[in-house]
C-alpha cells in the first residue's frame, strides 16, 4: 500500500502550537499594500488560530 502524503499547499499554510491548536497568517497581506491603510497592515501582520469549524477539515489535508 502506498504512503498517505499530506496536503503540500496545507503544510506551507498551517503550523500546530504546543497545545495542538492549528495556526495560520491572515490574508490580503502578500500584494497591493499601497491602498490598504497602515492600520489595516499593521492588524492583518499577527498570526491567528483556525477557526474551530474548519479544523477538522485542516486536519484531514495535514494528516494529523
Amino acid at each position: 500500500m502506498p504512503k498517505v502524503k499530506t496536503n503540500s499547499g496545507a503544510k506551507k499554510r498551517f503550523k500546530l502550537t504546543g497545545s495542538g491548536k492549528i495556526k495560520r497568517k491572515h490574508a490580503y497581506k502578500s500584494h497591493i499594500l499601497t491602498k490598504k491603510t497602515t492600520k489595516q497592515k499593521r492588524r492583518l501582520t499577527h498570526s491567528t488560530l483556525v477557526d474551530k469549524s474548519d479544523v477538522p477539515n485542516i486536519k484531514a489535508l495535514l494528516r494529523i
